[in-house]
């Protein structure tokens, strides 16, 4: 889709990955070391609560302090913050653009899941979707070729997404390619698509109202999966092997006490969650909070987790066959809920 753009994209992630490269590679933590750092440097998103800032607010983190650096403005930004050095973790990318990124030769590896789709009850991003207003004559897939889109970030998961439901109806890449994709805020979409600015959105939670209808979701597309994780960069790995295993270890622990806690408790967690940061942000989003949707106890990462976006990347020309090893793209050698039995390797460390 608009090939300026995504090479604009493409370039400032070969960039970031030439300034941050590191050879090295990460090193497993031990059980029981003393933590390496206790300051922990993280992004955030204006009105909602991510699993970090969840893990520490619960106390999962202790000794170890966060130290908010920024908006996220979603995956592929976050991830150019660790290769500048800028946080510590990125923000919840789509493991599509995870796989992209290590393909570059950017020295990151993804080490928790950060969001999915387990069940309609358990998904949060299962309620939204691809919107257009009641009126619009957009039907199907072959609508939408020149027509204008809102989407929270270039090069990650809409993207994806967009490509996927418009090949499935028949078009061609260049037909694909005419789309437009406008860069919007998750909080304003709604009301973008609602003036007529753009012709579809991509909405993270039900529309406040009538006159919008669904035109797709991702679970039209695909089933049940871990779709995006955290990042971190390979030298902070190697450096703070015990540090890295303390905070993903209270990240997992918040992972399963959002699956386990009534909701309406998880929802008043994050309501005041959000007033003690003190940034005149609006909450009303939380209420549609059902899930992370994460399947895997305490966000243990798999091979399938990455496939099978990486046989798509590969079929669709953006990555050669046999340019990214799965073994590089992810490791569970930080979380203390993959408790690997002898011989499996998930357990290992990139």
């Amino acid at each position: 889709m608009k090939p300026a753009r995504l090479l604009a994209f493409a370039a400032a992630l070969s960039l970031a990955a030439a300034c941050g490269k590191d050879n090295g590679s990460p090193l497993p933590a031990r059980d029981g070391a003393a933590l390496e750092k206790l300051e922990f440097r993280h992004l955030g998103s204006p009105g909602w609560v991510d699993l970090v800032e969840l893990a520490g607010d619960l106390g999962y983190l202790e000794p170890v302090k966060l130290r908010y650096v920024g908006i996220s403005l979603g995956g592929p930004q976050g991830i150019q913050t660790l290769l500048s050095g800028d946080t510590d973790i990125s923000s919840s990318s789509f493991n599509s653009a995870i796989v992209k990124v290590v393909a570059s030769g950017a020295p990151v590896t993804a080490v928790i899941a950060s969001y999915g789709y387990d069940t309609a009850e358990d998904s949060f991003l299962a309620q939204g979707g691809y919107f257009v207003r009641e009126d619009s004559p957009i039907r199907g897939p072959r609508d939408l070729a020149g027509k204008k889109i809102a989407v929270n970030a270039l090069g990650a998961q809409a993207e994806l997404y967009l490509s996927e439901y418009m090949r499935r109806g028949g078009l061609g890449k260049e037909e694909i390619r005419r789309v437009e994709l406008v860069v919007i805020p998750p909080v304003s979409m709604e009301q973008t698509l609602r003036q007529g600015q753009v012709d579809v959105a991509q909405l993270y939670w039900p529309p406040g109202g009538p006159g919008v209808r669904k035109l797709f979701s991702s679970e039209d597309l695909y089933q049940h999966f871990t779709a995006g994780a955290y990042v971190m960069s390979n030298r902070y790995l190697r450096e703070n092997p015990n540090t890295a295993r303390h905070v993903l270890g209270g990240v997992a622990r918040a992972i399963e006490w959002a699956r386990t806690t009534p909701r309406a408790q998880v929802h008043e967690r994050f309501r005041q969650i959000i007033a003690k940061r003190g940034r005149n942000e609006d909450d009303r989003i939380i209420q549609y909070w059902t899930g992370f949707g994460i399947p895997a106890k305490g966000g243990a990462l798999k091979d399938e987790d990455f496939r099978i976006w990486l046989d798509w990347l590969i079929e669709d020309g953006q990555i050669e066959a046999g340019a990214v090893d799965l073994e590089k793209v992810y490791t569970n050698a930080y979380n203390p809920f993959a408790q690997a039995a002898p011989g499996d390797e998930t357990a290992r460390a990139p």
